[in-house]
């Protein structure tokens, strides 16, 4: 039974027109922010990696990374897969609404790959980096996955002071938790700023820098997948009138789970700081961010050199 990092890239480039910023070279050899994220799962223990992508975008995929990372698997003894979000991919007796062009959300991407997890499996984003303790903490967790229990899923939850940014506000999920640090709820807060001394406030109110936050990195696993799948069925009973842009989500999926009793969700603390790449402005600061860890020695120049079979 394999344990798999599900990467989400269907999205790339979309927010861009033609160029894909995101397959841009952050790394002192030319890697991207998913090299990265590929060598701490797989130093982590994960070994297999799928890529959910799009046929239109197939070809710039694997010159950035795709071929690179495929010989770089077939060494480590990880397998590796593509599955493809396609507009149509749709439950049987629901038809493609005239007029509609863009794919279904980040519910139906890992819905796509769905024929390639017979185990417990992390999700994360393409273009966003999160550390290598997270993907320690999420794997670890995995490995106590049980079929019994499907409904077990966990997350990364991030220090909110270790995801703001120096340009501008944001928006980030603050986590409800019990006393077993078991999620009850996301309050999506918005304008969110970096202070003077680190902090973090909302239109000038100080808020708690050390909240931990949800960036969508998520340990699921095969039963969550079925769960998934009928919920992608009952979503389009609840979109009359808006055929045109909605979009099955996985967070606001996973929380009418969480609501309704049928998941719990444990919040997995890390400290690394997270950043990503949304807009062109955003690379030389991901390029600095990534030159410090290599001088601190998280990371060795040659990335991958530091792992073996």
């Amino acid at each position: 039974m394999k344990t798999t990092l599900v990467i989400m890239a269907a999205g790339i480039g979309s927010r861009f027109g033609g160029g894909i910023k995101q397959l841009a070279a952050v790394g002192p050899n030319g890697e991207i922010i998913m090299d990265y994220s590929i060598h701490d799962a797989i130093e982590a223990g994960f070994d297999k990696i799928v890529f959910i992508i799009r046929h239109d975008i197939e070809q710039a995929f694997r010159q950035a990374i795709g071929d690179r990372i495929e010989r770089i698997c077939a060494g480590l003894g990880v397998e590796l897969g593509y599955a493809f979000q396609e507009l149509d991919a749709l439950p049987a007796g629901v038809a493609l609404p005239e007029g509609r062009t863009k794919p279904w959300g980040t519910g139906q991407a890992v819905l796509a790959c769905k024929d390639q997890l017979d185990g417990p499996f992390a999700v994360i984003n393409a273009d966003d980096y999160y550390g290598k303790e997270a993907f320690v903490q999420l794997y670890n967790f995995l490995q106590n996955y049980d079929p019994a229990r499907p409904g077990e899923l966990c997350m990364a939850g991030f220090v909110l002071k270790n995801t703001l940014s120096d340009n501008g506000a944001v928006t980030r999920g603050i986590c409800r938790m019990d006393e077993n640090a078991c999620l009850t709820g996301v309050d999506e807060t918005s304008g969110i700023e970096k202070t003077a001394d680190g902090g973090a406030a909302v239109a000038g109110a100080p808020i708690d820098a050390e909240s931990l936050v949800s960036m969508n990195m998520w340990g699921l696993t095969p039963g969550f997948v079925g769960m998934l799948e009928q919920g992608f069925v009952e979503f389009f009973g609840t979109i009359a009138g808006n055929e045109m842009k909605a979009e099955y989500l996985l967070p606001i999926f996973i929380d009418e789970l969480l609501k309704a009793g049928k998941v719990t969700v444990k919040v997995l603390p890390t400290h690394d700081r997270w950043f990503g790449v949304t807009y062109q402005e955003d690379k030389p600061v991901v390029i600095e961010s990534f030159a410090r860890l290599i001088e601190a020695g998280v990371y060795r120049k040659d990335l991958f050199s530091d792992l073996k079979q």
